[in-house]
C-alpha cells in the first residue's frame, strides 16, 4: 500500500468510525440504483460485485433483492457496519477488505454485473485505468457495469484543495481530507470505457456525477433484446 492509499484508508476509517449518524443516513441508495436493479433482473443477472461498498448501502439493497452479492472496500470500519447491517436483516454478502486499485481477488469471468458508485474516481487516472481493466477481467462476456464518477471541478467548488496532477485534486480539509479526487468529463469517461458498449451516460439530479451503464464487448446484446435505457424522470 503506497502513501496515498494509506491516507485514503485512514480517512475512510475515520469517516465511518466518527460519523455514525451520517453513515446511517447514507444507507439510502443512490437514485439510479432501483432502476438499475430492475434492469439487472430483466437481464437475468445473478452475481454482482459492489466495488467500494462503503458502509454497505447498495450491498444490503442488492442482497434484499435476491442477488448473490460480493464486495471489496478499503475501509475496515465501513465493512464492520456493512456486516452488522446485513446480520441485523438476516442477509448475506461476501465482503472483503482490500484495495480496488490492485488485482481484484476474484477469478476471470466471475460476475454478471459490477457496480461502483462514487468510488473509482478516488485515484489518479493511471490507477483508475487499472481498476477498469480489472472490472473488465472479472466480468463475464456481455457483463454489465454501472459506475458513478465526479464531474464537478473541485478547484471551482472549493479553493482549499491541492492540484497533484491534471484534473486531480486532494482536499486539504473537510470530510474527505487527503482523499484523491479525479474529475471526469464525458469524453474522458467514454474513452476510458472504450472496451464497453456504452448504453447510457447520464448526470445525477444534483449535477455532480456522471452515471455510466455499459456492457462488456463490442457486440451488445441490447440490440437483440432492446431495453429502454433512459433514466426515469
Amino acid at each position: 500500500m503506497d502513501r496515498n492509499e494509506s491516507i485514503s484508508q485512514k480517512s475512510w476509517n475515520d469517516i465511518y468510525l466518527k460519523e455514525t449518524e451520517r453513515v446511517e443516513c447514507a444507507l439510502e441508495v443512490d437514485e439510479d440504483i432501483p432502476w438499475i436493479t430492475d434492469l439487472f433482473k430483466e437481464r437475468n443477472v445473478r452475481r454482482i460485485l459492489d466495488l467500494g461498498y462503503g458502509a454497505g448501502r447498495h450491498t444490503v439493497y442488492l442482497a434484499q433483492k435476491g442477488f448473490d452479492v460480493y464486495g471489496i472496500d478499503i475501509s475496515e470500519e465501513g465493512t464492520k457496519k456493512a456486516k452488522q447491517r446485513l446480520a441485523e436483516m438476516h442477509l448475506h454478502a461476501s465482503l472483503t477488505v482490500g484495495l480496488i486499485t490492485s488485482s481484484l481477488p476474484y477469478p476471470d469471468n466471475s460476475f454478471d454485473a459490477v457496480i461502483s458508485t462514487r468510488t473509482i474516481y478516488h485515484a489518479k487516472i493511471e490507477i483508475i485505468r487499472q481498476v477498469i481493466k480489472e472490472v473488465r477481467r472479472v466480468l463475464k462476456p456481455h457483463g454489465l457495469v454501472f459506475v458513478t464518477v465526479r464531474k464537478v471541478n473541485l478547484k471551482k467548488r472549493d479553493s482549499r484543495s491541492k492540484e497533484i496532477a491534471p484534473r486531480t485534486y486532494v482536499p486539504l480539509e473537510g470530510r474527505e481530507k487527503g482523499v484523491i479526487h479525479y474529475f471526469f468529463n464525458k469524453e474522458i469517461l467514454t474513452r476510458e470505457f472504450k472496451d464497453f458498449e456504452i448504453c447510457n451516460i447520464g448526470v445525477d439530479s444534483d449535477g455532480g456525477y456522471y452515471c455510466l451503464l455499459g456492457e462488456l464487448g463490442n457486440e451488445s446484446h441490447w440490440r437483440s433484446a432492446p431495453v429502454d435505457l433512459r433514466r426515469p424522470m
